[in-house]
């Protein structure tokens, strides 16, 4: 599927990093003179965090091609992200030039923060596959996206981007800013008036929302937070307890501060007290990394984004278009990323084990016991595992697994993984028995007839004796002396 990018700012940078992290060519167009310097600065930050996020092998990343003209970017597009300073006006343009070029069936969303689907078709040819797909920063981490502009288009849309890792928030009427924008309006508007009233500082702000309810609705929101809060009797009793409180004149919700000069001068210096000892993309950096941990935990309990984080590494798991290539397989690869290596800056004891466990999930699809095979109560399980680390790998490097499958009965598989690094030398060994089981009953199981004959065609594909390490557990040291001697 082709993608095309028309700005690449800070949304526009995301969208970008967002399709080709997840395997999809992105062909760019944007005017600005340091647009290629700032997108690629902003893919730098994504690959970094994705290498942090996921721990499932990533696809190998789609090609991003900067285009001289809107023509040259949307033509054969499938799917078209704008992402253009937000002048009604402008869009108007910008959209124009897209639906001059762009094949007839192509989908179109802004990333628009504030305009309606109604003003941005104003003078379409073809006003159904104008939509509003505006997302969150930083894009290429924050998975939901608010989808506005109904019919056939809207879904085709949420399916292309639900397949690369967000979650596509429908809303069926259209109102100006969306929801997202409405709510963090109304925080930011009550958080003016208490630095202009002298009542708290930026940094008190902050602290109070990230040390509290910023960490509930990080994972459950504000209507499920406040249910909980109800206690036993859920929200009708917390309506009915805190429900007149609203009616108290405790905020100003509807009364704006005027931004003075003497307003800005003070929000700009508690802010640069608050967090200049950082630039820009250190502080991206550091919110990335936090992102991530928070992701981590919340996959842990297949909850909120974390079960989108999981999705995806099914996906990627799965690695679809990689194809077996010969005997023995080789049907994972890996680049070291610069999270995997230790103090000695050599890849560390336990990545070699995700390695040719990436390996072996690479194998269990291939042979058909894929996620789809796991749904239905059977998968195949590690039941013992010998490696022998052979040689250093620095980060960078690239990887290929080459495995065999060294035997199987009616329940168990044998396989060999060998990491290979590029010059084809032998970095590692692994030795893997699995044993099929009723996940149900938490039992071993016999394997049905399609997995038993994948099984057999790979073993008929096996020629040469197996190594002579196999089956070979750790030596005693005395017999190893003796060897060397």
């Amino acid at each position: 599927m082709k993608i095309a990018a028309i700005g690449g700012g800070v949304i526009g940078g995301g969208w970008i990093a967002r399709f080709a992290l997840s395997g999809h060519d992105v062909a760019v167009f944007d005017p600005h003179p340091e647009a290629q310097r700032i997108v690629g600065e902003v893919m730098a930050n994504a690959a970094r965090a994705w290498e942090k996020l996921f721990q499932a092998p990533l696809p190998d990343p789609g090609r991003i091609t900067w285009a001289g003209s809107i023509a040259e970017a949307v033509a054969g597009a499938d799917y078209v992200q704008e992402s253009v300073p937000e002048r009604l006006d402008l869009k108007h343009h910008i959209l124009a030039e897209i639906e001059a070029s762009a094949p007839e069936g192509t989908i179109i969303g802004s990333s628009t923060s504030g305009f309606k689907p109604s003003e941005l078709r104003v003078g379409a040819r073809h006003p159904a596959r104008i939509l509003v797909a505006h997302p969150f920063n930083p894009v290429y981490l924050l998975p939901v996206v608010e989808v506005v502009g109904g019919g056939a288009a809207a879904g085709r849309a949420c399916e292309i981007l639900a397949a690369v890792g967000m979650k596509p928030v429908q809303i069926a009427r259209e109102i100006d800013a969306h929801i997202g924008d409405r709510l963090l309006e109304a925080v930011w508007r009550e958080a003016l008036w208490l630095v202009k009233d002298g009542i708290a500082t930026t940094e008190e702000i902050d602290d109070i929302i990230r040390f509290g309810f910023g960490l509930r609705w990080a994972q459950m929101g504000l209507f499920e937070t406040y249910r909980i809060a109800g206690g036993e009797a859920g929200m009708r009793h917390f309506l009915g307890q805190f429900g007149p409180a609203l009616k108290w004149p405790w905020t100003k919700l509807m009364d704006v501060p005027e931004l003075d000069e003497a307003l800005i001068d003070t929000i700009a210096a508690q802010s640069d007290a608050q967090s200049g000892a950082h630039s820009i993309r250190e502080l991206e950096r550091i919110r990335d990394d936090n992102l991530v941990g928070i992701f981590q935990a919340l996959k842990a309990t297949d909850w909120g984004a974390g079960r989108i984080v999981r999705e995806m590494e099914n996906g990627f798991y799965a690695r679809e278009g990689r194809p077996a290539t010969g005997y023995p397989l080789r049907l994972h690869q890996v680049i070291v990323p610069g999270g995997w290596v230790d103090y000695n800056g050599h890849m560390t004891e336990f990545r070699y084990l995700q390695a040719f466990g990436d390996a072996t999930d690479a194998v269990l699809i291939h042979i058909g016991l894929d996620e789809a095979y796991r749904a239905t109560g059977f998968s195949a399980y590690t039941v013992e595992t010998h490696i022998r680390h052979l040689a250093e790998v620095k980060a960078g490097e690239r990887l290929t697994v080459e495995t065999r499958l060294l035997g199987h009965d009616g329940k168990r598989m044998r396989l060999h993984h060998a990491i290979l690094r590029a010059d084809g030398s032998v970095a590692a060994t692994g030795e893997h028995m699995l044993l099929h089981v009723d996940t149900d009953a938490g039992r071993a199981a016999p394997m049905p007839a399609a997995l038993l004959a994948a099984l057999a065609a790979l073993a008929a594909l096996e020629r040469g004796p197996a190594p002579d390490h196999a089956g070979v557990g750790i030596r005693r040291i005395g017999a190893v002396a003796e060897a060397q001697a």
